[in-house]
């Protein structure tokens, strides 16, 4: 958890350091409620732990789920020599405050509660429980939990202390508590009646027919019944706490792409290894049998793909024998003819059954398995107790079990009437906890499933969840009992290195290829030392890979499957890379000139923007000169004199020439407003600018209305220089097709719907649009007919953007470009306006967008953002930006 904490986040977001605060402080949390010290461990967890930590498509964790399996509860009550309860009942006795202990009742003295005391391992030299205490109630408060939360937890802990110290007297027949001020304190902790509490200690209800009816407990039914409660108490406190990290740390349930994008899951399982001790028990049993499961898996993901591998590759090899202990795992789990049936159908039976009778009941069934033995089966097995104990040979070994407890064990009965006690606590927190408390006392309530059966179905939902992903194994082997940093224990080593099933993994590998790699990416990798194939191998990756090989003598160590080409010796490998190692510095030297390149050339870039930004500054003054005209001779033809006694500003000196040529210009468009009226052959040049006026006016500044319209200009030799060539080409078209006027040419940019841009001609007839290359002018495409042209889109800026919308929904996408720089938007709006109103008696619907226009490929939608830069551009391009976006670079 440090290390992904450590190496994620680089951007610091908030969320993602919430999420990576609570994966670390998560760990502190269940350390404290699930771990404990043991004679080989002083932090051992005593509970499975499945963790999956989803991460976004930065490699940032985003959230993560819990699965927790098999807490050992039976801690909570009884420990070993040597060993520890929980931690957290330490941590509450040494680092809570006085007057948190004060409210609970409590004494700093471990030895005053029996459940802490019965393994005399306290204190830890190498635990700090005060400040373990500290980190955990910090670790709490990250989670989100309220300070009443918090208190409740520590509540929790203390009454199991109190509840632990409770004992019973017998009178007679009767049983009482013998010390009522310790059930007071419990029945204060968990905010129940005392009274209640009493009577849910020395007495059972039983339902039955809708008759109730209390039965006395006897002395020892009593103390069992404290401790099953004790048992469950934490269990549910444990439970709920893995429930609320999981709360806090759930990734969003759709996640918005833009913010986590891929999602990628990376599972951590730390659960319990094989263990054998003097006396091995009901938890023994469900954790060896566990570690079956994980061990049947690892040899199917890991042994058995391996030789499965070279099968599949057509690589012949001598196949390696290991053991499948799918033997074992049937023995335990088969339906109706496994030790966990058998132990349910135990449970179950209505009558007077014992684990004596469990364990005949085994020695019936698996009389002749191979994998089973007790004293009866084997009666000459003097190492086996009679009527107690038998041996399950496991993969990782022999281990003997006691059969004392097993029932009890799986039953793990709390009786309905503590549910009930505790549902009705005025903590509301401990009434979740015990939601099946609802159920009235006449309620007759289905029997559960008993814990080895619940343990069997998490075993197998884990077994599938983790055949899906692909694994990796951390394995540890501790090189002594006695924790010292200086011994090694080669017996224990040895013995850790079997049930780790460590040398049959060895065995297969050393039998096979130590390295093996698909042929694409091996040549990739290794073509560099090669003459035939660097830098590019004209043949086949499979050809590339034996070139390689056989220009190094390498061929007869490997062989060469269907996808993967396989290598026998670790030295070939370590061959290979030497040479890459050695061929690498050539490359160096290539990529570092070609860097020195780049340096030059954007240097150059450089100094070609220098004069842009001169130019540009010098059009810049020219701009503003051309304004302040623009604004001056604003309505100059409403003015009675037409602008005569307007003062023209000092020109730049660039502009002296041109300003001449314009008061000429406009010193005859003054006389021909005076003296000439309008000629009859203008009228239609006049009607397009009408209607582009009628559309634009107030929305598009440049229009340019002053300037005459051309219309066709690509037939002029100013703007197209192979007019003929076109003139040509228009003659044919209209000899093919039948129109009579071209009414607007000019040179375009247009856009497909692959979002690439090319250099082409527009046409526009009184009849269609055409698409023309820009070099011959043939026709590119059918033509587009005008009556299927639904609507226009420019920008309200200088650019020449223009977007026509057709009713077929594949829209045209362009820009002008102009040899002169003339702004012709308003002319093509005029043009297309006046043309469909004349021939199709409709207005043509025209938008006018501020930084956008949108438009349809057929059913793909795509935006293009107007962009004006000042970078020194000259001319519009378009820039791909995205799967649905263009973005319209022009110059500022």
């Amino acid at each position: 958890m440090r290390y992904i904490a450590a190496v994620t986040n680089a951007n610091q977001r908030a969320e993602i350091e919430r999420v990576k605060n609570i994966l670390i402080q998560s760990t502190c949390i269940l350390e404290a409620f699930g771990n404990a010290k043991t004679n080989r461990n002083d932090n051992s967890s005593r509970f499975g732990k499945y963790m999956d930590i989803n991460f976004d498509f930065k490699g940032d964790p985003v959230g993560g789920n819990i699965e927790n399996y098999l807490l050992e509860k039976s801690r909570v009550v009884l420990q070993h020599a040597g060993e520890r309860n929980f931690h957290a009942f330490y941590q509450l006795l040494v680092g809570g405050s006085d007057k948190l202990l004060s409210a609970l009742h409590l004494k700093r003295d471990h030895k005053s509660y029996a459940y802490v005391s019965h393994g005399t391992a306290h204190p830890v030299n190498t635990i700090n429980d005060k400040q373990d205490f500290q980190s955990v109630g910090a670790a709490l408060n990250s989670l989100g939990l309220s300070t009443e939360q918090t208190e409740t937890i520590w509540r929790i802990v203390a009454s199991i202390l109190h509840l632990g110290n409770i004992t019973f007297t017998k009178d007679g027949d009767h049983v009482n508590v013998a010390n009522m001020d310790r059930l007071q304190s419990v029945a204060k902790m968990l905010h129940i009646s005392d009274k209640d509490f009493k009577q849910a200690l020395l007495s059972r209800t039983v339902a039955a027919r809708g008759e109730v009816m209390d039965k006395p407990l006897t002395q020892s039914e009593a103390l069992y019944a404290r401790d099953a409660f004790a048992k469950a108490i934490y269990e549910r406190l444990f439970t709920w706490v893995v429930q609320q990290i999981n709360e806090t740390l759930r990734p969003p349930a759709n996640p918005s792409a833009s913010l986590y994008g891929k999602n990628t899951v990376i599972g951590v399982l730390d659960i319990y290894g094989f263990e054998i001790f003097e006396t091995n028990s009901f938890e023994q049993f469900c954790i060896n049998y566990c570690n079956e499961k994980l061990q049947q898996l690892f040899i199917e993901l890991v042994l058995k793909q391996e030789q499965e591998e070279y099968e599949r590759e057509g690589i012949h090899w001598t196949p390696v024998e290991y053991f499948n202990n799918r033997i074992i795992c049937d023995l335990v789990e088969q339906q109706h003819n496994g030790i966990i049936a058998l132990m349910d159908e135990a449970c179950l039976n209505v009558g007077k059954t014992t684990d004596q009778t469990f364990l005949e009941a085994m020695d019936k069934k698996f009389f002749k398995h191979g994998h089973y033995t007790s004293r009866q089966t084997a009666q000459q097995d003097k190492t086996l107790a009679h009527h107690r104990e038998f041996r399950i040979k496991h993969y990782a070994g022999d281990v003997v079990y006691t059969v004392d407890g097993f029932l009890d064990k799986n039953r793990d009965p709390i009786f309905q009437d503590f549910k009930r006690l505790l549902f009705n606590s005025k903590d509301s927190l401990i009434r979740d906890m015990w939601p099946e408390g609802a159920a009235h006392k006449t309620t007759v309530t289905k029997r559960p499933l008993t814990t080895a059966t619940v343990f069997k179905n998490s075993m197998l939902a884990l077994v599938q969840k983790l055949q899906t992903k692909e694994p990796h194994y951390i394995r540890c082997i501790k090189p002594n009992e006695i924790k010292s940093p200086s011994q090694f224990d080669e017996v224990r080593v040895k013995h850790q290195i079997h049930y780790l099933n460590i040398t049959e993994n060895v065995r297969v590998r050393r039998a096979g290829f130590a390295y093996r790699m698909v042929y694409k990416r091996f040549l990739q990798r290794y073509k560099l030392i090669c003459q035939k194939t660097w830098p590019n191998f004209p043949g086949s990756d499979v050809d590339g890979v034996k070139a390689i090989l056989t220009e190094h003598r390498l061929a007869k160590d490997a062989a060469f499957g269907k996808t993967k080409v396989f290598i026998r010796s670790p030295e070939s490998v370590h061959y290979l890379e030497e040479a890459r190692n050695k061929k690498l510095p050539e490359l160096i030297v290539l990529l570092q000139r070609m860097w020195r390149g780049a340096l030059a050339r954007k240097q150059y870039r450089r100094m070609l923007a220098v004069r842009s930004i001169i130019r540009a500054y010098r059009n810049h003054k020219l701009r503003s000169y051309l304004g302040k005209l623009q604004i001056m001779f604003k309505g100059v033809d409403r003015r009675p004199d037409l602008g005569k006694s307007i003062r023209w500003p000092e020109p730049p000196k660039t502009l002296r020439r041109f300003v001449d040529h314009t008061k000429v210009i406009f010193n005859r468009w003054r006389a021909s407003k005076v003296l000439k009226r309008l000629p009859r052959d203008d009228w239609d040049q006049v009607r397009t600018k009408i209607a582009a006026y009628d559309c634009l006016h107030g929305r598009r500044k440049h229009c340019h209305f002053d300037r005459r319209w051309q219309g066709n200009y690509l037939a002029t030799s100013q703007e197209n220089p192979e007019s003929a060539t076109f003139v040509q080409s228009l003659n044919s078209l209209r000899s093919h097709d039948g129109f009579k006027l071209a009414i607007f040419s000019a040179f375009i940019t247009k856009v497909n719907r692959h979002l690439k841009s090319a250099d082409r001609a527009i046409l526009i007839t009184e009849k269609s649009i055409y698409k023309l290359d820009d070099k011959k002018f043939k026709s590119m495409k059918t033509a587009l007919p005008l009556d299927q042209v639904s609507g226009l889109s420019i920008s309200d800026g200088n650019d020449q953007l223009v977007v026509i919308h057709f009713n077929n929904k594949s829209d045209f996408a362009f820009c002008l470009r102009t040899s002169s720089g003339e702004n012709r938007v308003a002319e093509l709006v005029g043009v297309l306006v006046n043309r469909i109103r004349q021939a199709y008696r409709r207005d043509l619907k025209v938008t006018v967008a501020a930084n956008d226009l949108h438009c349809l490929f057929g059913r793909k939608s795509c935006r293009i953002v107007i962009h004006p830069t000042s970078n020194g551009l000259l001319t519009p391009i378009f820039r791909k930006n995205g799967a649905d976006c263009l973005t319209f670079e022009t110059p500022a």
